[in-house]
Parts: structure tokens; C-alpha cells; sequence
């Protein structure tokens, strides 16, 4: 008997081994889980990151997570304009599926969005800065989002316990916020991921007061394009309203400070619109802040007085496009350095090791290229976006990839990097085999994009249309029935549309096949663009 007790205790004693044994073993592979660290940033141009060209600006902070890891060249989006572009990365599908074709039609909430997939799976979530659409972002445990566009000064903040005012910059703001999640108030026991976006540099470009006045003394250079009078391309291009001259406003964009255009009557080109909205930033500030900003408001005032009467229409462009790049790039510096600051904390932390990071932006964006600001078009500066990957000994650092990927690869992208299965009906793909150097698993090589806010502001118009390496082809409706192609490696600022070309036939009648595959692979159709034009005129009756 004595024995049988003794096996017995023998037996229990394996078995509870085994058990501890085995849920050791899964706590360690689920604490062995990469953290993920999202930063996305708002209208940042890939041209204004020097990892991609350094002409205009240095950003050696956001430069460190390509030299570190992984360049993309051929990133896009698929639909460039801000909210549905986010709704994109959330859910992992096109934005005729998710619902949130432009910035007025409403996202449908029954779509699952990847961090609900991480937040069910045992990951600590987390959300800070803008979102841009809903007020309360699902699968996310503690967020603190600005309303809207948000503020670049003291701005407001939607929190799970309700509204509040932070004073200060937003970016610094912003980042606070992440670094204190971080630090203080984040689960150690438990894998992260983190969503930290900027506002910046969202028109209309408030730097922040000592970048104002550093960078209002600098010259930068001019896009080769800056007066490209679109010649050889179709009714789009010359009809978009989103020139530097005859569309930036004085007041808003440029600072004049009002009463000084009220001061000059009618200013030539006269720019339709408030063009005191952008001062609501101003207004914002307190006498302190307001003091930094102040001398360098009334020289622009005061050069604008007493030389825009006599100016050229081509200097008046040169005018605008300087003052334009001044508080842009002074905002991207604000950026970089606050990358910087949660960089160096991840390091510092021993966080790094084990973490993802992603720099991107919701699109691309205009710096004068085409004499345009904004962003809309399929056109490279806008379609184009910056996606730099950093993943310690998963990434070969230095790395440069040509593929072509878009935003609706990211949420299977870190589904997969989580081990957390994504849904069938995402539609798409994991940069897995581009981050672990197993290129040959990755088949794609053309990518869908379809553009709907129109009209509306700006008035680029309604069109959808498939990139590859080589070519773009797109196809303007609505209105108008144009189809436009470039050839990318001959003409890379694509200058010219060559869609009439005898030698490029081939090229077309093969690239409309494939554009049709891919309508049809995504679930896209001209039944749903009449739908999505029949009720954008049924709001336009309701106003």
C-alpha cells in the first residue's frame, strides 16, 4: 500500500511538472511576442524624409529605423486621402468594403480592425494622437485621440474619461503621452501595441514656435515641376484646384495676418474661402506663445504689403512655395525629433530588442511637384508613401525593397509577426516574407487604387486605376471618361501621358486586362461606383 501511495505521489508530482512545464512554455512564447510601435504621421511626403532624398530636409531620427531596417520604395496607399486611408489600415481592406470612401461617407462599425484582433489575443493596446474619424477606437485599451483634425496648439483630447486640453505643441504632446504609456502605465507582463500618430504635418502647417522662427529664415529649392502647365495630360490635372498660387490661401497658409489683406482690398489671385480659418490656431495661444510667433507673423505681413502688388505671377509662386515649405518642414522637424525621443527610450529600456517599428504616413503629398499641394491623385507624390520597418534580428539592417506593397498590407502584416490569425475576408498581404528575406514567396505585382472624393474640395476627380513597376494606368470617370499611362521607368515625374502612343498598345490593352482582374479580385465594380456617386448627390440635396 505504502508503495501504491508512493507512485502515486511519483505520478502527480510528473503530472504537475508537465503542467508547469507546459504553461511556462506558453507564457514564454507569448512573452516572447514582438511589441508592436506604430508611428503614423499625417501628409508626410517620402520626399521630405532624408532616407529617400535629402534635398530638402534632414530627418536623421525617423532615417535611423531604415538604416536599422527596412526601406520600402514602392509603398502606396489606395486611396489618398486621410480617413479612409486609416480605415484602410485598421481593417486590412479596400475602402469600398470598410465604407470609408472619402471624408464625409461613415465607416461601417462592424468591421473588425486589427487591434481588436491584438486586444483579443492578450496584447496591450493603446492609441495616441489622430485618428481622424469616430471617437471611440475599438480594440484599444487606453487612447487618448484628438477630435477631428486636432489642434497644433493646446489642443484638445478625447479620453476614455472624457474631454480634456493639454497646453503646449501637439507633436511634443503626442508624444509625451506615448512615452508615460510606456513607462508608467503599460502591463510589462504583457506584449504592446502601440499606435502613435501625429498630426503634423497636416495643412496648415503650424511649426512650433522656435521651429517658426528658425526655419522663416531658410531657403529650400524648387521642384523641377513647379510650373508644369500640364500640357500633355488629361482634364484632371489642369482642371484639380490645388495650385500653389491660385489655390493656397494668403491668410491661412501662407500667414499673412489678415487685417493686413483686409488692409490691401482685393488681393489678385483672389482665393475663394475663409482665409481665416487657419488663424483659429492662433487664436488658441496664450500671450507667451503668441510672443514667439509674433515678429516673424509681421514680417511675412509686412514683405507681403509691400511687394505682392508689383510681383510676377512667377514670383508670387516662388513666394508662396517658400513660405509653404518654411512651416512644412518645420513641423517635419518637430516630428523627427520627438521619433528620436521614443526611440532612444526603447533603447535605453532594453524595449528595442523585441519591438517593431513602423514609420509611415496616411498618403504621400504635394511639395510643389506639379505646382500642386495636397494630395488625391494616383500621381507618385501623392499615391507614394515613406514605410520604413525596423525588427531586430528578424530585418537585415540597411535593407532597400522595391516591391510593390500599399497600406492594406499592415494589419496581416503584424497579425502575422503576432501569430494571431487574420480574417479570410482581409484583403491584403503580409510583408512577412519581404522581412524575413524570403522575397521569392512574394507574388504580387500590381496594385489596385480607386479615388472617390469628388466633387468636393480640391476637385481632383473620380478615378481608380493599377501601378507596377514599370506603369500606371488610370482611368478618370464621372464626369469624364479619360484614361491616362505613364511609363515609370522612362518617365518618372510622369509628364507625359502616353496612353495614345502607338508603341505603348500592347502595354494598354494588357494592363486594362489586368485591371479588370483586379476590380473584379477586390470586389470593386461600376455598379459600386454609381452607388457611391448616387449618394454622394443625395447628400449634396440634403445640404
Amino acid at each position: 500500500m505504502h508503495q501504491y501511495l508512493n507512485s502515486n505521489r511519483i505520478l502527480t508530482a510528473l503530472i504537475l511538472l508537465v503542467f508547469i512545464s507546459g504553461c511556462t512554455s506558453k507564457q514564454e512564447q507569448e512573452d516572447s511576442r514582438p511589441n508592436i510601435l506604430f508611428i503614423m504621421s499625417d501628409d508626410h511626403a517620402y520626399q521630405a524624409i532624408s532616407a529617400y532624398s535629402d534635398y530638402l530636409i534632414q530627418t536623421p531620427n525617423i532615417d535611423r529605423i531604415a538604416k536599422e531596417g527596412m526601406r520600402f520604395t514602392n509603398a502606396c496607399v489606395t486611396n489618398s486621402i486621410c480617413a479612409p486611408s486609416r480605415a484602410t489600415i485598421l481593417t486590412g481592406k479596400h475602402t469600398h468594403i470598410n465604407g470609408k470612401i472619402d471624408n464625409l461617407s461613415a465607416f461601417d462599425t462592424t468591421q473588425v480592425t486589427f487591434p481588436q484582433l491584438f486586444q483579443a489575443a492578450g496584447y496591450e493596446t493603446a492609441m495616441f494622437g489622430k485618428l481622424h474619424f469616430g471617437n471611440n477606437p475599438k480594440g484599444v485599451d487606453d487612447f487618448m485621440i484628438l477630435p477631428g483634425q486636432g489642434d497644433y496648439l493646446n489642443p484638445d483630447f478625447i479620453t476614455p474619461e472624457g474631454d480634456t486640453t493639454i497646453m503646449g505643441y501637439v507633436t511634443d504632446i503626442i508624444t509625451d503621452l506615448t512615452l508615460n504609456w510606456l513607462k508608467e502605465k503599460r502591463n510589462p507582463e504583457k506584449p504592446f501595441l502601440m499606435m502613435y500618430l501625429h498630426k503634423a504635418p497636416h495643412r496648415n502647417w503650424w511649426p512650433r514656435g522656435d521651429k517658426f522662427q528658425k526655419y522663416a529664415k531658410m531657403t529650400f529649392p524648387e521642384p523641377e515641376t513647379l510650373f508644369d502647365d500640364y500640357e500633355n495630360r488629361g482634364t484632371a490635372a489642369k482642371t484639380a484646384e490645388m495650385n500653389i498660387l491660385k489655390h493656397m490661401k494668403y491668410n491661412s497658409d501662407s500667414k499673412v495676418r489678415h487685417e493686413t489683406t483686409d488692409r490691401m482690398g482685393e488681393v489678385k489671385p483672389v482665393v475663394p474661402g475663409n482665409q481665416t480659418w487657419g488663424y483659429k490656431t492662433y487664436a488658441r495661444m496664450n500671450d507667451a506663445q503668441k510672443a514667439q510667433y509674433d515678429a516673424v507673423l509681421d514680417s511675412i505681413s509686412d514683405y507681403f504689403e509691400a511687394n505682392w502688388p508689383t510681383m510676377t505671377d512667377e514670383e508670387k509662386i516662388k513666394w508662396k512655395y517658400q513660405r509653404y515649405m518654411q512651416d512644412y518642414l518645420a513641423c517635419i522637424e518637430s516630428v523627427d525629433d520627438n521619433v528620436g525621443r521614443v526611440l532612444d527610450y526603447l533603447d535605453e529600456s532594453g524595449l528595442a530588442e523585441n519591438t517593431i517599428v513602423v514609420y509611415t504616413s496616411d498618403q504621400g503629398f504635394y511639395l510643389g511637384e506639379h505646382g500642386w499641394f495636397d494630395k488625391r491623385f494616383i500621381y507618385n507624390e501623392s499615391f507614394k508613401t515613406p514605410l520604413l520597418i525596423r525588427w531586430p534580428n528578424k530585418i537585415q539592417p540597411g535593407i532597400t525593397n522595391e516591391e510593390m506593397v500599399q497600406n492594406l498590407d499592415f494589419a496581416q502584416t503584424f497579425l502575422e509577426a503576432a501569430n494571431i490569425s487574420a480574417p479570410d475576408d482581409m484583403q491584403g498581404e503580409s510583408l512577412m516574407p519581404l522581412l524575413t528575406g524570403k522575397d521569392s514567396l512574394w507574388t504580387r505585382d500590381a496594385v489596385y487604387y480607386h479615388f472617390y472624393e469628388y466633387p468636393s474640395v480640391h476637385m481632383v476627380k473620380r478615378h481608380y486605376g493599377i501601378v507596377t513597376k514599370e506603369f500606371k494606368l488610370v482611368h478618370f470617370y464621372y464626369d469624364v471618361d479619360e484614361w491616362e499611362l505613364y511609363d515609370r521607368q522612362k518617365d518618372p515625374m510622369e509628364m507625359q501621358n502616353v496612353i495614345d502612343d502607338p508603341a505603348y498598345q500592347d502595354v494598354v490593352t494588357d494592363l486594362k486586362e489586368q485591371l479588370k482582374a483586379l476590380r473584379l479580385k477586390y470586389k470593386d465594380s461600376p455598379e459600386l461606383d454609381a452607388r457611391f456617386i448616387q449618394e454622394a448627390r443625395n447628400r449634396q440635396v440634403k445640404k
